[in-house]
Order: structure tokens, then C-alpha cells, then sequence
């Protein structure tokens, strides 16, 4: 992109305000890692190493497999795995043939799963063991004819793997023999591993990821392989030390979800690194994968960075390989900045986007972070490269606000889904002209910094003003008694709407009502200061640990 706008001069040296997007699909990425970087660890899976050699065969193995079962050029193939070899192994496999990967959370129920396996017409499903009872009883209600079914040991390393079943019982089902059920190791055993050449194209659509329904129904995304490479290689331009073959992703954020799907798992292929695999985001897990595996880049949500701080076992460590955090769904707190700098030294960078941009649409600039230039706390950094933004006012869409507006953020770059599956009215309704209108308010401010303001249908409206819940949270954040928060609008017959405020309080503390509406008086206006308090053990929160603000309304409702 050839225009000037105002967040390119806050730009880290050696990042351009655009660069040549090279035409590679992900299933050619992964043949040139193979071939640049054949022996480098592509996968590192709880001790079991996987280099880029064995991953590529493993890849054509798979791909043949489907290719058998009649999975054919743009059919979907639905992933439900958890972070484990099979699941890049599937994904790879299926954009070798020119498939579709759609994505699922393990942790759906059973009526989540039928509506989204049948939004995305999958007939193929390649699923954990122990949800193979979960996929048979809801089979007749779905299109699935094939289920291939993975254990959570059929890569642990020797004896690990062997006594698996017996140590953790819990975590490994014994499949019994039954049409349309085939066991991931039996398949990949019948099928040769000699290369395989790619049936995708640039353009084809290569994976479907659903929205987190945090605002309603999950729709599907669909993502080309143009939408994937190219951010892959924006977000690439943001670290220009960034060294093919050498780095380590602690790969924390699950591939389900658009952050660990590109930002781990295809990022770490394109670029030849190290995906260290945690299968369960549980603080003691990932501080052992840290101890052990080093990794120099670890991305989380907040949660993750305030729960690794809190452990004594993770502030003893020696953590000065890590070079880079990077934290997605909300800004870091300025206490867990300085707590990681502190530590660490590496660069602490906050990242925003959504799975219909890919998902990365701005990012904060390294040496800002790295200069200590603390101004920028609280925002979201800059747009990355290739990327236009605007800011337009809520009651048209029409008119581009100024900086220090709030607005509808609105996106345009090569990054920007293709659109959502089967729903050409929503689609119509977001994609205007080329931009995308995201749903969320934000503002720019005289650098071109973006500052997430709220989610537009999160905004409350109590007497006639306008109250954004989200700055509410942060003021209720600055508590020291208050370890987590979350505002929402309820239902006043006299205002409209009227301000209340769930509080997760820190362990051994103990707070009351009038303490927090106090504090919160002497920080915020009158009118947005919550009328009412409720305490929890804990908030709700999506897979990826963002709280769900969605399920505290809806919660609400039913009270």
C-alpha cells in the first residue's frame, strides 16, 4: 500500500508501511521449511520431537488418506483436537489437497456441535478419543460418515506412550471396532509418505474458523489461503530480528481459535520455528514447558500472564530466553507489564484483531516498548503493515471520525475473510466497499494508536448516556482487593438501563458492595458508577480464557 497515514511514523525501525506479499499457500510454506530447515523440530509434544522432514511425510501420509475417504477439493474437514501433533498434521493435510480445515472447540456441547458441524458440512471428522462417544450420539443428526479418532499418547515418546493408558486411564478410551470409526495411527500406517504435490491455489479458501459467539450464534469464517499467507507475512514484517529455523513458539493459545491457528501454528510453519505444544493451558504445565524448552516467544491473554506471575516456581526461573510476549483479547495491565519486564527483559506487545481478520490487525510497536515509552499503556498498538483503518461514528457508518473520536473501528487489508459461510446477508452487513466494520468502538489517538473503547453492542445506555462497560473494568482492575471484573447493562424501569459489575475478588482478601461503589465514585462520573455488585468464585470465560460478558447478560436474563 502505497498511502501515508499517521501510526506508520510510530513504526519500529526497519518495519515498511507495506510489503510485497509473496503468493505461497501454507501447504507450499510447509515444503519450503522442509526444505531450508529439514531437521529443525517442528513440534515438540510433551518430550516427542518432530523435525520438518518427518512432519512433511507425515502430512502426505494424511493427505492420501482423505483423499481416500473422499475428501475432494474444497469439501471440510472438521478438526476437534485439542494442541497435538494430529491436529497440524490434519490441518497441513487437508490444505495439501486443497480441502478446507474447519475448526471446533473440544469443550462444545453437544448442541453446539450439531449446529456448527452442520453449518459447516463436514463428512469428515478427526476427533480425540475421549469424544468419540459425544461424536456417535450425535452422528444421525449431522452429515459426519467418518469418524478418525486420535489418543492423546500416540506420540509421547518411548516408554511414556506405553504405559499412558495404564498411568492416566482417564485421558485414553480403547475404541471399539465400529463402522465409520478409524483409529488415526491405523490410517496413517496404510498410505505412503513419498511427496505429495499441493492442490491449493491462492485463493482458495483454506480453513473455516467460527467467531467465539461472545455476541450471539458463531458463524463461519472462511479464510483463503491469500487471507492466511498474508498475514502470516505482515505479522512477520513487524520483527525484523525475527531468525527462520531458530525461534521457539510456546504454543499456548489452542489452534481452534484464529490466534493459535495462525498466529502459532502457520506462523510457526512459515517460518521454519518450533511449535511447543500444550495441549491443556494450565499454569504448572506451562511453566514446565518454559523450564524445559525455552521457548523465545510465549503468546497468552491476560489471565495467563497474571496466573504465571503469581507462581513463586515461575518468578524463580532464569527467563532470559524469552525475547517477546505477546498478549491478545485485552490490553495488559500495567502491574503485569512490569512484573514480566522485570523477569524477563523481553519485549511485551500487545496484538488485536479478530478471527475476521486472520487475526492480527494491529499490533504495538517494539521499540516503543522497548524505549519504556509508558504513554501507550492501555492501547492496542498500531496497524501492521498492508493494513488501512478508520474510525466512522455509529449512527451511519459513514462519516470517519477524527482522532481522539470514539467510532466503529473499520479494517481494509489483505487480511480481511472472504466472509461468513452460508450467510450472505451478514456478510453484506460487515463488508462494505472492502472494509470491514468491526462491531468494536475504539479510537485513534495523534500517533495512530488504536484504543479499544467496548464492543458496540456491549454499549449501555442508562438515562441517555452512553456508558461503555469497558472502562468501568479497568477503573474496577486498578482494586487492589479485585483480582477480576466484568460490567454489564441490566434491564432499570427508571433509567433504561442501569450499571452492574461482577467482582472475583483476590484470594485472602475480603471486600464488600458499598467498599467497591466507593471506590469506583471517586474515579468515574455519576452516572457510570455500578449500581449494583454481585461476587463470584469466578467469571466465565471463552476457551482461550477471554471472559464471556455474553453469558453474564444472558444470565442475567434468567434471574
Amino acid at each position: 500500500m502505497s498511502f501515508e497515514r499517521i501510526w506508520h511514523r510510530s513504526y519500529s525501525p526497519g518495519v515498511p508501511a507495506s510489503v510485497a506479499i509473496e503468493q505461497v499457500t501454507l501447504s507450499e510454506a510447509l515444503s519450503r521449511s522442509v526444505l531450508n530447515h529439514p531437521h529443525v523440530s517442528a513440534l515438540i509434544y510433551m518430550g516427542k520431537r518432530i523435525s520438518f522432514r518427518k512432519l512433511d511425510r507425515l502430512v502426505n501420509r494424511f493427505a492420501r488418506a482423505l483423499t481416500d475417504l473422499g475428501v475432494k477439493k474444497g469439501n471440510k474437514v472438521a478438526m476437534l483436537l485439542p494442541n497435538v501433533p494430529e491436529v497440524v498434521i490434519a490441518n497441513f493435510a487437508t490444505f495439501r489437497i486443497g480441502a478446507v480445515a474447519a475448526m471446533n472447540n473440544p469443550l462444545y456441547t453437544e448442541r453446539e456441535l450439531i449446529h456448527q458441524l452442520n453449518d459447516q458440512d463436514a463428512e469428515v471428522i478427526v476427533t480425540i478419543d475421549l469424544l468419540v462417544p459425544k461424536i456417535l450420539a450425535i452422528k444421525d443428526k449431522t452429515k459426519l460418515r467418518t469418524i478418525i479418532a486420535c489418543h492423546i499418547n500416540d506420540y509421547l515418546p518411548f516408554p511414556v506412550k506405553q504405559l499412558f493408558p495404564v498411568l492416566r486411564k482417564g485421558m485414553f478410551r480403547k475404541l471399539p471396532a465400529r463402522e465409520g470409526v478409524i483409529e488415526f495411527q491405523t490410517l496413517l500406517a496404510r498410505y505412503p509418505d513419498t511427496p505429495l504435490l499441493s492442490e491449493a491455489m491462492w485463493n482458495d479458501v483454506a480453513a473455516m474458523l467460527y467467531t467465539g459467539g461472545t455476541t450471539g450464534v458463531s458463524k463461519g469464517v472462511m479464510l483463503t489461503h491469500a487471507n492466511l499467507s498474508s498475514n502470516l507475512q505482515q505479522f512477520k514484517a513487524l520483527m525484523p530480528d525475527f531468525e527462520n529455523g531458530t525461534e521457539r513458539l510456546l504454543a499456548i493459545f489452542p489452534f481452534f481459535h484464529a490466534a493459535g491457528f495462525t498466529g502459532m501454528q502457520n506462523f510457526g510453519i512459515f517460518t521454519a520455528s518450533t511449535l511447543i505444544l500444550v495441549p491443556r493451558p494450565e499454569t504448572e504445565i506451562i511453566i514446565e514447558q518454559i523450564r524445559k524448552y525455552r521457548p523465545t516467544f510465549v503468546a497468552g491473554v491476560p489471565t495467563i500472564f497474571v496466573g504465571l506471575l503469581n507462581s513463586a516456581r515461575f518468578r524463580r526461573l532464569n527467563l532470559r530466553f524469552i525475547k517477546l510476549f505477546l498478549c491478545g483479547a485485552a490490553p495488559l495491565p500495567m502491574s503485569t507489564i512490569k512484573g514480566l519486564k522485570e523477569l524477563t527483559g523481553a519485549v511485551i506487545a500487545n496484538v488485536y484483531g479478530m478471527t475476521e481478520t486472520t487475526p492480527f490487525a494491529t499490533a504495538s510497536p517494539v521499540h516503543t516498548i522497548l524505549g519504556h515509552d509508558l504513554t501507550k499503556t492501555g492501547t492496542v498498538g498500531v496497524p501492521i503493515p498492508n493494513t488501512d483503518l478508520k474510525i466512522v461514528d455509529l449512527q451511519t457508518g459513514t462519516k470517519e471520525l477524527p482522532p481522539g473520536v470514539a467510532g466503529e473501528i473499520c479494517f481494509k487489508g489483505p487480511q480481511v475473510m472472504r466472509g461468513y459461510y452460508k450467510r450472505p446477508d451478514e456478510t453484506a452487513a460487515v463488508l462494505k466497499d472492502g472494509w470491514l466494520f468491526t462491531g468494536d468502538i475504539g479510537m485513534l489517538d495523534e500517533d495512530g494508536y488504536l484504543t479499544i473503547v467496548d464492543r458496540k453492542k456491549d454499549l449501555i445506555i442508562a438515562g441517555g448516556f452512553n456508558i461503555y462497560p469497558k472502562e468501568i473494568d479497568e477503573v474496577l482492575f486498578e482494586h487492589p482487593k479485585i483480582l477480576e471484573a466484568c460490567t454489564i447493562g441490566v434491564p432499570d424501569a427508571y433509567r433504561g438501563e442501569t450499571v452492574k459489575s461482577f467482582v472475583v475478588i483476590k484470594p485472602g482478601e475480603s471486600l464488600c458492595a458499598e467498599e467497591v461503589i466507593r471506590f469506583c465514585k471517586e474515579r468515574l462520573t455519576a452516572y457510570k458508577v455500578p449500581k449494583r455488585i454481585e461476587f463470584l468464585e469466578e467469571l466465565p470465560k471463552s476457551a482461550v480464557g477471554k471472559v464471556l460478558r455474553r453469558e453474564l447478560k444472558e444470565r442475567e436474563l434468567r434471574t
